[in-house]
């Protein structure tokens, strides 16, 4: 008999406590990658720039627009838009896949 007879020393136990570890880090590392978060944290993080921007522009600058604000404004929707970004993340988070569920695996074959 070799040494490497198939057993691996893992009880089916051990096994299936690490596929539930392991199925709950990927759901974790969904939920922190979600494009949600990155887009809405990136809008906010700009918009806040654009808007202090906007509010320290001289009267040349305003001038330069035609009377308009155009940093400030856009700032404020930046904001605005990233804001509507991380509430539909918390309003709806992403959902974790069944349990049932294996990757690269089709039903009904």
């Amino acid at each position: 008999m070799s040494e490497h007879s198939g057993y691996s020393g893992y009880s089916e136990k051990d096994v299936q406590r690490e596929v539930t570890e392991l199925q709950g880090k990927s759901a974790t590392a969904a939920r922190l990658f979600d494009i949600r978060r990155i887009i809405g944290g990136l809008f906010v993080v700009y918009g806040v720039i654009v808007t202090i921007a906007g509010l320290t522009a001289s009267d040349a600058q305003i001038d330069k627009a035609e009377g308009v604000n155009i940093n400030l404004w856009t700032g404020l929707g930046m904001l605005a838009l990233g804001l509507f970004f991380l509430a539909w993340l918390k309003l709806r988070p992403t959902a974790p896949p069944p349990p049932d569920a294996v990757p690269g695996e089709q039903r009904g074959e």
